[in-house]
């Protein structure tokens, strides 16, 4: 592990040799070029932020859970030059005199969270859990944002909707990756009209890709009090130089439509990046982190994750915080936890579990 550290990009010095000595430091030029190296090498520049076209549709309100919970339906809506985007989102929300905070979770290709009951999705979308910890359960499908496949010229999802009507592309254009983050913002937009919603104490919670999109998700956007990466893997919350299993190469190959071009460039070449992911874990810093693992999950290989989540935590002790009293890959189901910064090993494969969905709650009840 030591070796890997030292070939690793430094947290605290920029391209031109200049040493983060104090918060003010990191914020005025350390952070804004970490998040540009992330905008040219890996998930390309989005053209553009929230959309004056911006709006929000009540689709459904009821009553659900006798009448313990608010079930709502919102479309978000935006245009452009290329037409009209959606964005169906789902909440449940639990019937209080107070505002709740609230869970976003970012749903993946397979995962139903639109138009089903809560019992078909709760294998990986626990909503009476959720509630039942009074906690908001707020839902969107990353693919509303951009279909999960390979289009090429980008003229499908929110890229059709944004980009230049000649779809014209340069290397660092957005990929899916980039589209799913955005859409998390827009989400949050809504959450801050919302009078049942505690918009200052919100999670956003991803699984496998959408867990390589919430940290971008979180990186940029400052309102998410808390971010969760679940079994993200390369390209998410794992150390690429020396990572097991995935590496750039399967990941830009198997999925050429999740990063920009210039990414594919480092392809068996990951050393030569100018970044590594304890830098986008960084970015996070000094809001609350959480990152868990599979102990069967090679692919994604849980010690590049935990190497990850243990380098960034030097921006977390620069605004004050305590770090983990660990160094050590903890055992399995025994979660570890700092004031701002979680951890947890399950038992199991690649997968997001009720076990996981409590460990993150039982993080954020001590930490929001």
């Amino acid at each position: 592990m030591e070796e890997r550290k030292r070939s690793l990009p430094e947290l605290f010095e920029s391209s031109n040799g200049r040493r983060v000595k104090t918060v003010e430091d990191w914020r005025s030029f350390r952070r804004p070029e970490i998040i540009e190296l992330y905008r040219e090498y890996v998930y390309g520049r989005e053209p553009v932020g929230r959309p004056d076209s911006l709006r929000f549709h009540v689709v459904m309100e009821r009553l659900v859970m006798q009448g313990t919970v608010v079930h709502k339906q919102i479309d978000i809506k935006f245009t452009g030059l290329g037409g009209e985007g959606l964005i169906r989102l789902q909440l449940y929300i639990p019937v209080t005199e107070s505002r709740v905070p609230a869970f976003i979770y970012a749903a993946i290709k397979g995962q139903r969270v639109s138009e089903v009951e809560v019992e078909e999705c709760s294998a990986y979308w626990p909503v009476k859990d959720i509630v039942s910890r009074g906690y908001a359960a707020v839902s969107y499908h990353v693919e509303d944002l951009d279909p999960d496949f390979y289009d090429e010229g980008y003229q499908n999802g929110v890229h059709g909707v944004f980009d230049s009507p000649d779809h014209s592309r340069s290397p660092d254009a957005w990929g899916a990756m980039s589209a799913w983050a955005w859409g998390s913002s827009r989400v949050m937009d809504y959450l801050e009209t919302d009078s049942r919603i505690d918009s200052e104490r919100v999670a956003i919670v991803g699984y496998s890709r959408s867990g390589k999109a919430c940290l971008w998700a979180g990186a940029l956007d400052e309102r998410f009090a808390l971010v969760v990466s679940n079994d993200s893997g390369c390209s998410g919350a794992a150390i690429s130089r020396g990572k097991t299993g995935e590496r750039l190469l399967n990941i830009n190959r198997g999925n050429l439509h999740w990063f920009n071009d210039n990414y594919k460039k480092f392809n068996e070449r990951e050393d030569e990046l100018p970044i590594d992911q304890h830098l986008l874990l960084s970015l996070i810093a000094p809001r609350h982190l959480y990152v868990a693992s599979a102990s069967e999950d090679n692919w994604a290989d849980p010690e590049s994750e935990f190497l990850g989540l243990l380098l960034a935590q030097p921006v977390y002790t620069l605004y004050g915080f305590s770090a983990l009293d660990t160094d050590q890959m903890p055992p399995m189901n025994s979660p570890v936890c700092s004031e701002r910064v979680g951890y947890h090993l399950r038992e199991g494969k690649h997968d997001i579990t009720r076990y996981d969905w409590k460990c993150f709650m039982d993080f954020a009840d001590r930490t929001l």
